[in-house]
């Protein structure tokens, strides 16, 4: 599957909280990282999504900020 996003980090669902229409999903994508994701319910039950699946989490953003301390 081609895709126009760069920002792709391939992780293992390391959590999966299912609420009445949104879940939310949580992938380590190493180096101590996660990256936590919040997609319908319906979607996650589509893709059969389940804790310790390997997945791509997918950034596409219009915007993106740059912090530094």
């Amino acid at each position: 599957m081609k895709m126009s996003p760069r920002n792709r980090f391939a992780g293992t669902i390391t959590q999966l909280k299912k609420g009445a229409v949104m879940a939310q999903v949580t992938v380590d994508i190493g180096g101590g990282n996660t990256v936590t994701s919040a997609i319908f319910v319906d979607s996650a039950e589509d893709l059969g999504l389940k804790t310790g699946d390997k997945v791509l989490a997918v950034i596409k953003s219009t915007d993106v900020m740059i912090f530094k301390e």
